[in-house]
């Protein structure tokens, strides 16, 4: 296997999260009574990464020790159907999905990604917090996972590639496009006439960088972290979906943790994916000019032609009918009038 600059740096990023912090050290004489896992799929300089290192630090010193979380970001522990599976089995103990991803296993979690549902931040939100979240989370309990109560930030998604700026939905024909394993991003996109590739998030420089594909779709941040602009020209501002990621945790493992420790792990949870929150809002405030900055080429768009190719095509009522007329009620209640 060759080792590329770019996979060693990640690789030694990777060794920061898991060193020994001075409070991990201070409980090292006395082993953590549970020692537990927690993998995703993103680089460590992302804000997930940095706000589990300080949530995982928190947890051990309120459990006096007894909690110690380890981190394995970048995808050490697999694909994202890898570590779903792993989550699920129990190899390991705590995961963070998109809903998208998810849905192969939950599909009521598509609900929060239908395309061009959310204005704005301030819509996702009230939706998530509110009952649209609360009706996903009840779907997952289904399977045996625990979906903590808030979600977690991956943001509004745009566009990247390597041929052409996508100006309106016609520029979206024929176009080659990396998409997660999802059926609703390969529906999405075969509304729009383009050739979708479901590839899991740890190929997709590759898949960029020898043109299996010409284009992907991502937030800033991911775009950023990942450096997909190595390899992409253009970025589209589409906004075309939200994404989130759902911090997952093993119903075996996590009923193992006596009430009042599962209390402390589940604030400290949900309070670094208030912080993340932030932290990517902030963070993609910037990333348009850094991004320009390394030469990357920015266009705006307008959703009238995305929203009206996907009515036409009809993706809408295809996925009213595929998720039930209550979440569609429930998504309804926050996105507008769609199908």
């Amino acid at each position: 296997m060759s080792i590329s600059r770019r996979n060693l740096l990640a690789g030694a990023g990777a060794g920061m999260i898991a060193m020994a912090s001075p409070l991990r050290s201070a409980w090292a004489q006395s082993k953590a009574e549970f020692s537990y896992k927690y993998a995703n799929n993103l680089p460590v300089t992302h804000p997930m990464n940095i706000r589990a290192k300080e949530m995982a630090d928190a947890i051990l010193a309120e459990t006096s020790g007894r909690v110690e979380i380890r981190i394995f970001p970048s995808s050490q522990l697999g694909s994202d159907t890898d570590m779903l599976s792993q989550v699920r089995s129990g190899g390991v103990e705590f995961f963070t999905l998109s809903p998208l991803i998810l849905a192969t296993l939950v599909k009521g979690a598509s609900i929060s990604g239908i395309g061009f549902a959310f204005e704005n931040y301030d819509a996702v939100w009230k939706a998530m917090d509110g009952d649209l979240g609360a009706h996903v989370r009840k779907e997952i309990a289904k399977v045996n996972l625990i979906a903590m109560d808030k979600i977690w930030d991956n943001g509004f998604r745009q566009i990247t590639s390597s041929t052409k700026p996508i100006q309106t939905a016609e520029d979206l024909k024929g176009f080659k496009i990396r998409v997660p394993v999802s059926p609703l991003w390969t529906s999405m996109f075969k509304a729009f006439d383009s050739a979708p590739a479901s590839i899991n998030f740890n190929e997709v420089y590759s898949a960029l960088q020898t043109k299996v594909v010409d284009g992907q779709e991502n937030p800033l941040a991911i775009i950023d972290t990942a450096k997909l602009n190595e390899v992409q020209k253009y970025c589209s501002i589409t906004n075309h979906m939200w994404d989130g990621f759902w911090f997952l945790a093993n119903r075996r493992a996590w009923e193992k943790l006596p009430e009042n420790l599962r209390t402390i792990v589940a604030k400290n949870i949900n309070a670094a994916g208030l912080k993340e929150r932030a932290d990517v809002a902030a963070m993609n405030a910037g990333l348009q000019k850094g991004l320009t900055d390394k030469g990357m080429i920015f266009n705006t768009t307008k959703p009238d032609s995305f929203r009206d190719r996907l009515r036409a095509g009809g993706f809408y009522k295809e996925w009213k009918a595929n998720l039930g007329d209550e979440a569609w009620a429930l998504l309804e209640r926050y996105s507008g009038k769609l199908a």
